[in-house]
């Protein structure tokens, strides 16, 4: 893709001259795209509920949903058409964030319910749930696409949508691109299979600094993180770092130090005993929480002025006599809001009403005003740090606090209350997921020339489809093994657990959210961006370590001097469709990881047969051994891009 056109100021982003042009019209939003979209979201919504249950974490889809689409439609059934491909990662993708925000969270239902004795939760009731936050997100995203997508075109990067949009035309252009992302994707795909599924090495390397106790560094060693920090740049990585150097290099350390042999809540050992790991997980994530609040609601003030601006013009429609659908070019016809706000309405009417949520009109209050917000937090957020990034799980524990303080305010309370308050986050929790998705999709679209109308209906779609799913799977795993078993042990939906808990039961640490909320307002009087910091300050330095080693390679291509602006704008464009090829390979081996980890065979699972470790346990130095083969394996993939970026920069030279 041409360079200039990425880099465009706001000012220039209705200007965009996209892949397809908006005067042109292709095969789009067709039956075999519907289909296969379908499919791929059931079956990435799956695979992803059981890997963040087992490790807390979920795979972006619609890289990998890209790349299979493109394996289907255009090899197997030899359609040519890159939309038709753009509407099957549209929809596959909403699967993976459904269920990321659902077994953020819903976990807790079920573990409440059979403490007391109650069985579990009626699968029309998750179902809803997932359903009514799904469809919230994607509409909430409706009105806010021509300020967050349009008119910040050249600000907010969108690193999986535009990493997804180079992918898709790769596959349709050929030649030096497919080479490039193809390249990236297969060594990703090995590199990924060799670490996670083979386990010949860690991903992720730790360090304990015990003469610096509580503190500790670290990296986790992933083809999909320098992707990211390729993408986003030297600048996005290193405030997202910074905010991890503050965690883990001073928070943890003066807790550490000032606690000593004390146990605080939610602590149960005293802190002296606790890990690096430990006191994160305990006291960090509140902290992060807090500033993750602060700086979401920091910029969203910033950006209000555009919002409001944006939404008054989609509101214009409303009153005038003949639809903007009917005036405005393919590439900017959104759903008409006379359809946006009335759903809207019925929806939040619906979970006020209907028994089969647990959530009383105040709690369907706390939904529209929330889900909004954080909708509009996280599309915002994910432009800057990416979808993989996006914290989630951070945002449900924010409105989680406020939920049920507020029902207990109220005096909704004991076990309504707490089905009531989980409810609320999951279907915030939720929103939060299918509106980062649903921005990353319209990116994609938006330079692809893509209909966003039809993108959105394609969104809806998917939601409905992984929404229905979703129950099915939870109960099958929680048959299987029960949440927070050590098969499962849903460490995000066990947090969200104690922070109901800790609430109803007035012993929440709300000291370490109001420090984290600190942090942001003192970042933001300094002129740090708020939100990429406060989720270095979340997340575990390990992730922003990673990041940043992609920012600095960037860096190194945005300083070199001794080749023209021409020349090096050349290596960068290769190291874009290269980083893209490494954010694909590692989500497509990461779905079938999780795939492989559901396929029982004997006492485990095939995943568990394939993990080569287990023959290795006793050799001497093993350990140490592996990690110096993590590190040297880490540098071979460093090289590449370099190599790769370079190679293409030499190539072209060479013709002139």
């Amino acid at each position: 893709m041409d360079e200039n056109k990425q880099n465009q100021t706001i000012s220039g982003g209705e200007n965009y001259k996209p892949f397809i042009p908006a005067d042109k019209i292709v095969p789009e939003f067709t039956v075999v795209s519907i289909i296969i979209g379908v499919i791929l979201a059931v079956v990435f919504g799956a695979a992803n509920a059981y890997l963040g249950l087992r490790v807390g974490m979920t795979v972006s889809a619609s890289i990998p949903a890209a790349v299979i689409s493109m394996g289907v439609i255009r090899l197997l059934l030899r359609r040519d058409s890159v939309l038709e491909n753009n509407i099957v990662q549209t929809i596959g993708s909403a699967g993976e964030s459904v269920a990321a925000g659902a077994i953020f969270t819903l976990p807790a239902m079920f573990i409440w319910m059979k403490e007391w004795g109650q069985g579990a939760p009626p699968w029309i009731e998750i179902c809803l749930i997932a359903l009514v936050g799904g469809l919230l997100g994607v509409l909430f995203m409706i009105p806010l696409r021509k300020a967050l997508i349009v008119e910040e075109h050249g600000v907010l990067p969108y690193p999986e949508g535009t990493a997804c949009a180079e992918v898709l035309l790769a596959g349709e252009q050929g030649g030096s691109k497919a080479s490039a992302v193809f390249t990236g994707l297969g060594v990703s795909a090995v590199y990924k299979f060799i670490a996670d599924g083979l386990k010949l090495f860690p991903s992720e390397l730790n360090y304990d600094i015990k003469a610096y106790k509580g503190s500790a560094v670290g990296i986790q060693v992933l083809p999909a993180l320098v992707g990211v920090g390729y993408i986003c740049g030297p600048k996005i990585s290193a405030y997202m770092l910074s905010g991890g150097v503050l965690s883990w290099l001073v928070l943890m350390p003066l807790i550490s130090f000032f606690a000593g042999g004390q146990v605080f809540f939610p602590g149960d050992v005293p802190v002296s005993d606790m890990t690096p790991s430990n006191l994160w997980e305990n006291y960090i994530r509140y902290i992060g929480a807090g500033a993750v609040a602060a700086g979401g609601i920091i910029s969203l003030v910033k950006s209000l002025p555009l919002i409001v601006r944006t939404f008054g013009k989609a509101m214009k429609g409303l009153f005038q006599k003949n639809s903007h659908t009917q005036t405005e070019v393919r590439t900017q016809r959104d759903i008409s809001m006379k359809l946006v706000i009335p759903a809207v309405i019925a929806i939040i009417v619906l979970i006020w009403a209907l028994p089969v949520f647990p959530v009383p009109f105040v709690g369907a209050l706390a939904i529209a005003l929330f889900g909004f917000f954080f909708a509009t937090v996280s599309a915002r957020l994910v432009g800057l740090v990416g979808s993989s990034n996006n914290p989630v799980s951070g945002m449900a524990i924010a409105t989680l606090l406020f939920s049920t303080l507020l029902f207990k305010l109220t005096g909704v309370t004991g076990q309504k209350g707490m089905l009531g308050a989980i409810a609320v986050g999951s279907i915030i929790c939720i929103v939060a997921a299918i509106a980062g998705d649903t921005s990353q999709d319209l990116k994609t679209g938006f330079l692809l020339g893509g209909t966003p109308k039809k993108q959105q209906y394609g969104e809806i779609i998917g939601v409905i489809a992984s929404a229905l799913a979703i129950g099915g799977v939870l109960y099958l795993l929680d048959a299987a093994w029960g949440f927070g078993s050590d098969q499962l042990p849903a460490p995000q939906a066990m947090l969200m657990k104690m922070i109901v808990e800790g609430v109803m039961d007035a012993n929440l640490p709300w000291t370490l959210v109001l420090i984290g909320v600190g942090i942001a307002i003192a970042a933001e009087i300094v002129k740090i961006p708020v939100l990429p910091f406060a989720v270095g300050l979340y997340l575990p330095i390990h992730l922003s370590a990673g990041i940043m080693a992609g920012g600095l390679v960037r860096l190194f291509f945005d300083k070199k001097r001794k080749i023209s602006e021409e020349k090096r704008k050349d290596a960068v464009d290769r190291g874009i469709l290269y980083t893209s090829g490494l954010i694909a390979g590692e989500g497509l081996v990461g779905v079938l990881l999780a795939i492989l980890a559901i396929i029982p065979i004997g006492k485990g699972s095939l995943g568990d047969l394939l993990n080569l470790s287990q023959y290795l346990e006793g050799i001497p130095y093993i350990g140490a051994i592996q990690a110096a083969v993590a590190v040297v394996a880490f540098g071979l993939l460093i090289f590449s891009l370099l190599k790769g970026s370079l190679w293409y920069r030499e190539k072209k030279a060479g013709k002139r």
